[in-house]
């Protein structure tokens, strides 16, 4: 059992919070459902017949809600993330940079070629869409005092049991969301959304198109005359 890293009384300086977020998804799903298919009417049908196969969206999530929005919500994934734990209902996770949100992706993208051993040579070309929201609703600060007080334990970049413990607590007082410093990327904030009616509108004038190339050594991501590079010193994990 965790130990409890934090006072009561600081769940008193949540308050109304609003932030723009920037999140990245994978964008290939549409060209791989084209490869089954001859033509448009068949790719509306298989496309109407996957999400038929799809867990139904929990109560709270609106059906009118943009599935950019609604996704991660009805999922319970079975591997644990930084503020949920494995089986738990899912998160919306956002950055409040374009840089930051690539960071993350950058991040999980390497650690999936590592976990893949047939992969370990290759190099992984992804295509992603990043677009913005804006999450608005109750939240908690943990870059912020009293919060910062146990820093540490919310930047630690393999052990989530305290951020998951806290995301718990913050969940059962009624917390919209919470705001957290970037392990990925530590000039960055980041977001993760518990209540889907925090996020109140997305701007799909927004959307980007990038590109991601993975290596063991290093993760590129590309838009136009956008670019971002990570090492492998930058990627791997400290402590």
């Amino acid at each position: 059992m965790t130990p409890q890293l934090w006072q009561d009384d600081w769940f008193a300086a949540a308050t109304p919070l609003g932030m723009r977020a920037w999140r990245a998804v994978e964008a290939q799903h549409v060209v791989a459902a084209m490869r089954l298919v001859d033509s448009l009417d068949e790719q509306a049908m298989l496309e109407q017949l996957l999400e038929r196969s799809k867990p139904p969206l929990p109560r709270e999530v609106s059906a009118q809600q943009h599935y950019l929005l609604s996704t991660p919500f009805r999922y319970r994934p079975h591997h644990g993330s930084r503020f949920r734990q494995a089986g738990s209902p899912g998160i919306w996770y956002g950055a409040d940079s374009v840089r930051t949100a690539c960071a993350e992706v950058a991040y999980w993208r390497w650690r999936f070629l590592l976990d893949s051993e047939g992969l370990l040579d290759q190099e992984l070309l992804t295509e992603h869409t990043v677009f913005s929201a804006q999450v608005q609703g109750l939240a908690i600060d943990l870059s912020a005092q009293p919060w910062q007080q146990a820093r540490t334990q919310w930047t630690q970049s393999l052990d989530y049991s305290a951020t998951q413990a806290v995301a718990g607590a913050a969940n059962t007082r009624g917390m919209d969301w919470l705001r957290y410093e970037s392990v990925r990327d530590p000039a960055g904030l980041c977001c993760a959304v518990f209540n889907p009616q925090a996020l109140v509108s997305l701007d799909l004038k927004s959307q980007q198109t990038w590109h991601c190339r993975t290596t063991q050594s290093a993760v590129r991501m590309v838009h136009g005359e956008d670019r971002y590079e990570w090492q492998l010193g930058a990627l791997r994990p400290k402590g």
